[in-house]
């Protein structure tokens, strides 16, 4: 009990070491910002009792700036820029561990040592390990102290009954004054290990039997018997012989007819006790030494078993975090880390496969609406909105006839071309590919992302289709040369539209179909816009007029342009 009241003394001893430490700190920064004049003497009293009263509500440390500013002493930013100068610091805001920054630039030696990193193996070997030790000790310091009382009483116990042998035996021989007898009696006695000597005397204290036959006739000289300890009608004490043995010395009293005849001393041997006591000691420190050692090597394998698979997870976070979604951790074991490396692979494989839908669905609306998808996957606007947008449909004029003469692969291929510089058109301009529909394409601007400028943006897109696409077809490719572009703009839907087995996000209203028909007026290479876009864009943009077109689901005829020439402008994805 008094180890353990030591313990948790110098526990205690260290907690308020380590508390004084850390207010003296806190301390030190306040008189900094005292001798800059940010606060005052009574006002860093003020924010330190503060903090002493939050360390013992919350039981955890708030730095004493962000007191300071609770308190309203002073303005973060002043705080920050005060510590900066003093300490020659880049603190960007009270966030930072301001005290670990400061002693590090200005502590000790030591302070500026880093923490050593101990490995969870050992943590837990060192654990165990002093479990064991602290049980060990424990148990043997328990054991040895129940042993000695034991072999004590043991002891005395044979004392006891030697006495009583010989006070019954020695009664009549005494009264005879036989010492012959006595003699005897005692010397069959002295064989005993455990007596050092046995004395018979007579009620004057002459020694009339003793185990060393030179003491016989001598004088026993008499003890205080109030320094003696008795149990019953038996008194003892210890002693130490001249030759240095040490004795625990028996006397009971020689009775015949209640008148007393003599005494009888036996001495029991001490060292005797000693000797079995230290040959037990031995046996349990053996004993202890084999646990320990036993135990120290489980404590290892127990450390080792279980720090490799958090070590492994640890490895495997740090190949996750660099995108490897593909590694794998060993679930082979059938416990509570089997379960959490299943668990985490589990964990990289769908990972690895919203990286694969990512990288998918960037690939057709830019990495700008997909930043603000995965930003907020809830957004409202995924879950439908009305909106302005541009609509740009692009299409390959007479495919029909020309894919007849085209083998399948070479025309796969045209296609893909096609598909790729028209998704790197619409991108560099803000837009988006909604979709592939055969051999056209439908783009749009203005949402998700809305710009003020998206019919701009969408011609401007249009023209660089156009432009691209025929530098591309002077390689002799018919298809590239062969395209029609049609834009509309105007009031549209956009949403998450589908099923539970497939959704897509996309866009509908009349402008959407606009923009489908409109294309149908445009020849290869060129670009036909509505007059709504035409308004929009103004002088910006210079257009042929078309005659009029009747077109399905619109009353009266509908006027159209051709895009002639729309002047570049710098930046054009800012």
């Amino acid at each position: 009990m008094k180890f353990i009241a030591a313990a948790l003394s110098a526990w205690f001893s260290a907690i308020q070491k380590g508390f004084t430490k850390t207010s003296d700190d806190c301390r030190i920064i306040g008189e900094v910002l005292k001798q800059q004049k940010i606060i005052t003497e009574n006002q860093l009293q003020n924010a330190l009792e503060m903090q002493k009263h939050k360390l013992r509500e919350f039981g955890r440390l708030v730095p004493l700036g962000r007191i300071i500013v609770e308190l309203g002493y002073a303005a973060e930013d002043r705080l920050v820029r005060a510590i900066n100068d003093h300490y020659k610091l880049s603190v960007t805001s009270l966030s930072d561990d301001i005290r670990e920054l400061v002693k590090k630039k200005r502590g000790s030696f030591i302070d500026r040592i880093p923490a050593a990193r101990i490995p969870i193996w050992l943590q837990l070997s060192a654990g165990t390990i002093f479990i064991i030790l602290l049980t060990s000790f424990v148990l043997n310091y328990i054991i040895l102290d129940r042993q000695k009382e034991q072999y004590r009483n043991q002891t005395l116990k044979i004392g006891k009954v030697n006495l009583n042998i010989f006070t019954r035996t020695a009664r009549i021989p005494l009264l005879q004054d036989d010492i012959p007898a006595l003699n005897a009696l005692v010397q069959n006695a002295a064989v005993a290990e455990e007596l050092v000597y046995v004395i018979i005397v007579d009620s004057d204290y002459v020694i009339k039997a003793h185990s060393d036959a030179d003491q016989i006739g001598g004088i026993l000289a008499p003890r205080n018997r109030d320094k003696m300890a008795r149990e019953g009608d038996v008194t003892y004490f210890n002693r130490t012989l001249p030759d240095g043995k040490a004795v625990s010395n028996l006397i009971q009293p020689i009775l015949f007819k209640d008148k007393k005849l003599g005494e009888v001393h036996v001495g029991v041997s001490i060292d005797f006790l000693e000797k079995l006591i230290r040959t037990e000691r031995v046996f349990i420190l053996i004993i202890t030494l084999y646990i320990m050692f036993f135990g120290i090597v489980m404590a290892i394998l127990f450390g080792l078993r279980f720090s490799r698979p958090v070590s492994k997870l640890l490895m495997a976070t740090q190949e996750i975090a660099k995108g490897n979604y593909c590694y794998k951790v060993d679930s082979s074991r059938n416990d509570e880390l089997g379960n959490l490396a299943a668990a985490f692979n589990q964990m990289g494989e769908e990972l690895w496969k919203k990286s694969l839908m990512q990288e998918s669905f960037g690939k057709y609306i830019g990495s700008e609406v997909l930043d603000m998808i995965m930003a907020n996957p809830e957004s409202r606007w995924l879950k439908g909105h009305r909106n302005e947008a541009t609509i740009l449909f692009a299409d390959v004029r007479g495919f029909t006839s020309y894919s007849n003469t085209r083998d399948p692969e070479k025309l796969v291929e045209e296609l893909n071309e096609f598909f790729e510089i028209a998704a790197k058109s619409a991108h560099q301009y803000g837009g988006y590919i909604d979709k592939f529909i055969g051999d056209a394409v439908l783009c749009v601007f203005g949402v998700p992302v809305f710009r003020q400028d998206h019919v701009e943006r969408a011609v401007r897109s249009a023209a660089e289709l156009q432009r691209t696409l025929r530098e591309k077809s002077r390689n002799g490719s018919t298809l590239l040369a062969s395209v029609g572009i049609g834009i509309d703009s105007g009031i549209v839907v956009s949403g998450n539209i589908g099923s539970q087995l497939k959704m897509e996000y996309t866009v509908i209203g009349d402008s959407v179909n606009m923009a489908s028909r409109l294309y149908g007026f445009a020849g290869p290479g060129e670009i036909v816009i509505s007059k709504s876009v035409r308004e929009q864009l103004g002088d910006r943009v210079t257009v042929e007029v078309l005659a009029p077109q009747k077109i399905k689901g619109k009353p009266g005829e509908v006027e159209i342009f051709k895009v002639l020439e729309i002047p570049e402008r710098p930046n054009a994805n800012a």
